[in-house]
């Protein structure tokens, strides 16, 4: 989709395996609080309960839908 939001899921992987699934904590763009930020643009986030970042770490964001079953 090319979007980032604020309640969006996060997968945290270095050296391609996943060490970290949780949430973003806060999403800016510039020093504005945002809801969301289109691809292309930079933003600044922080994960809720993880400040282990390091260089070369890739961020993974993803929604997670529920959808109702249907026979």
């Amino acid at each position: 989709d090319g979007v980032v939001r604020r309640n969006s899921r996060v997968r945290l992987l270095r050296d391609n395996v996943v060490v970290w699934t949780g949430e973003l904590d806060s999403l800016k763009r510039f020093k504005d609080d945002v809801k969301e930020v289109k691809g292309g643009f930079e933003c600044g986030l922080s994960l809720k309960n993880n400040n282990d970042i390091q260089e070369g770490d890739q961020l993974e964001i993803f929604e997670v839908t529920e959808v109702a079953r249907t026979l």
